[in-house]
């Protein structure tokens, strides 16, 4: 299947923060490399559905994310996650601390996917309300309901599992 200019174009842009955001969420430069290739194959496949008004890295943006999240639920791939150490972390990455990582992953693989779109994009992302409706594609408020819902049901989750 030919590739569209459009989608080649997009790669060129774009493609570096794609990375950067698969290997934020996923933990690893081979995860990131996967999730990239995989995001702008979807996003070829769904060109149709693309709206011209929209910014292109909105649009991937929410690709990436989507794809991620689906990632780390994936039990199979959930494992190799949780044993991502410190010194695997990618060269000029935050320095996290790995067992705060690995609860984050633990409750986003859990959590409704809503929640944690808004959640990642908030509290990972470190957007403001206003970006992450812009990105999510639902209201401020939304936003603010969503990441609260989160929190709460974070809260819950680890006290559940906290001797």
């Amino acid at each position: 299947m030919p590739v569209d200019p459009r989608v080649a174009d997009w790669f060129a842009r774009y493609g570096a923060v794609v990375f950067r955001r698969a290997r934020q969420l996923l933990g690893s430069d081979a995860a990131a490399e996967e999730a990239t290739q995989e995001v702008f194959i979807r996003a070829s496949r769904a060109l149709h559905r693309y709206d011209p008004r929209a910014s292109p890295s909105t649009w991937l943006y929410r690709i990436t994310t989507n794809y991620c999240l689906n990632q780390i639920r994936d039990r199979s791939r959930r494992r190799v996650l949780l044993e991502v150490r410190a010194e695997e972390a990618a060269p000029g990455s935050a320095p996290y601390d790995v067992e705060q990582m690995i609860a984050m992953r633990r409750l986003l693989a859990l959590a409704d996917p809503r929640q944690a779109a808004a959640a990642v994009a908030v509290f990972v992302d470190g957007m403001s309300h206003a970006e992450a409706a812009l990105h999510l594609a639902v209201s401020r408020r939304t936003v603010g309901n969503l990441c609260d819902r989160f929190v709460q049901w974070a809260r819950t989750q680890l006290e559940e599992t906290t001797p």
